[in-house]
């Protein structure tokens, strides 16, 4: 999701907000936290942007099929 705003007659993306929804088992939820606490860190998209765009992540572990 992004929020938009009115940068005199531009509309410009100011934020991002990105939530996860992962399928895998409670076993795997301390790496998945610390996954979740650096991939922003080595994302070609975030590093790319996040100088003029805001952008937060979460997540909710769901269980495995």
């Amino acid at each position: 999701m992004g929020e938009i705003e009115l940068d005199g007659n531009v509309l410009v993306i100011r934020r991002i907000s990105v939530h996860y929804r992962l399928r895998a088992p409670k076993e795997l939820r301390d790496t998945i936290e610390r996954i979740h606490a650096i991939h922003a860190d080595h994302c070609p998209v975030a590093r790319s942007i996040r100088a003029a765009i805001e952008i937060s992540t979460s997540y909710e572990l769901l269980p495995p099929d």
